[in-house]
């Protein structure tokens, strides 16, 4: 388990300096303790609760498989990001935002490929069969695709989820994650508007320290998630050794129970199979009592919030997502959340049809090919 931030650790960092009071949004009045010499104060109880409630988030989407992007482009949080993000495997933008990075994925996709076909060309030693002035252009155009796309290399599908510093100077990045219904987790500061972001975490998103501790807990929040992502596939793949070994062994006790029943007498043989019936009867009742629901996030579209929503109002499972109606799975959002009333659950039965039916690289394809979750 991470371990807990204290409010004196944030005040020590001075994440509870806001901006100057004619500055402020007042939106953010709820999240502001006091003001002094024409500065506001955060309040840092409440940063503390809204910490904790957005790693709870993150660690969920981080254990479903799904990539968390991290953008902070302003001057003071670039190398602390890249230094933070980059130990847990996540993708990042610290450099300029690439119009479209989201809402053009596919363009984005192939200047990455561009990139890796640059790499092959020197692999094969193909590169070297090119003029003098011809190599210092492609050169030129690998330095400036690995600056600004480098990063993100690897996010081969939209993210899971967008985590962002200072929601003001990424407001493009913000709007596009809205358009695909991507969850945002971003640090707001008292000039920011909290109503665009799903998981507003109050906090001074200009000091360098400030940004500092924050990351350093959401991160330890992502590597949790990671970490018990690789138990769960540890752990299935020991119940699946586990159950060939009892196949192995029920094919063979039958061939024992024929032997003995040649030998012994006829009401013997009639009593011991009732014996092994019975708890054999029992066993699936007890598993099916303890079934947990399904991982509905998994669904593009369907951030923690939403899934929420859907497994507290008894839809918990792919199969019954995939037999409910759209207008009324947009009835539950809206009835749960203002904030959810946005989302456009119209391809969510068709997603966890796919789930329920195990077809995941056909769902993975779809999702890839359609943006957000939206034909």
């Amino acid at each position: 388990m991470a371990s807990k931030i204290e409010v004196k650790d944030l005040l020590e960092a001075g994440v509870h300096f806001g901006h100057l009071t004619r500055k402020w949004n007042p939106n953010m009045a709820p999240y502001i303790y006091m003001e002094r010499n024409g500065i506001h104060v955060i309040n840092l109880y409440k940063t503390v609760a809204k910490l904790d409630e957005a790693n709870e988030a993150l660690k969920k989407i981080a254990s479903s498989g799904r990539k968390i992007l991290f953008v902070a482009t302003k001057k003071q949080a670039k190398d602390i990001v890249a230094d933070k993000v980059s130990k847990v495997n996540m993708p990042y933008i610290t450099e300029r935002w690439p119009g479209g990075m989201l809402t053009n994925f596919v363009t984005i996709r192939k200047a990455v490929k561009k990139m890796a076909a640059i790499d092959r060309m020197k692999k094969d030693g193909t590169f070297n069969t090119l003029s003098k002035k011809e190599r210092l252009q492609v050169d030129r155009l690998r330095a400036k695709l690995d600056k600004n796309l480098g990063s993100i290399a690897d996010m081969t599908r939209l993210p899971g989820a967008l985590f962002i510093v200072d929601t003001m100077r990424e407001h493009i990045a913000v709007k596009e994650a809205q358009k695909l219904n991507i969850p945002i987790f971003a640090m707001v500061d008292t000039n920011s508007d909290p109503r665009d972001v799903d998981y507003a975490i109050p906090s001074n998103d200009d000091a360098g320290k400030s940004i500092e501790i924050i990351m350093e807990s959401v991160t330890q929040a992502v590597a949790e998630g990671l970490e018990e992502r690789k138990s769960e596939k540890t752990g299935e793949k020991d119940k699946e050794e586990a159950s060939k070994k009892e196949e192995k062994k029920a094919e063979a006790t039958p061939k024992k129970e024929e032997k003995a029943a040649e030998e012994k007498p006829a009401k013997k043989a009639e009593a011991a199979p009732t014996k092994e019936e019975k708890p054999a009867e029992e066993k699936p009742a007890k598993k099916e009592a303890k079934a947990k629901p399904d991982d509905l996030t998994k669904i593009e579209g369907v951030g923690p919030k939403a899934a929420e929503a859907l497994i507290a109002s008894g839809v918990k499972t792919y199969a019954e997502l995939a037999d409910a109606d759209a207008e009324k799975v947009k009835e539950i959002l809206t009835e749960a959340s203002s904030t959810l009333a946005h989302l456009d659950p119209t391809s969510w039965p068709k997603q966890a049809k796919m789930a329920a039916e195990g077809k995941w690289d056909e769902l993975k394809e779809w999702q890839d090919s359609v943006k957000g979750g939206v034909e």
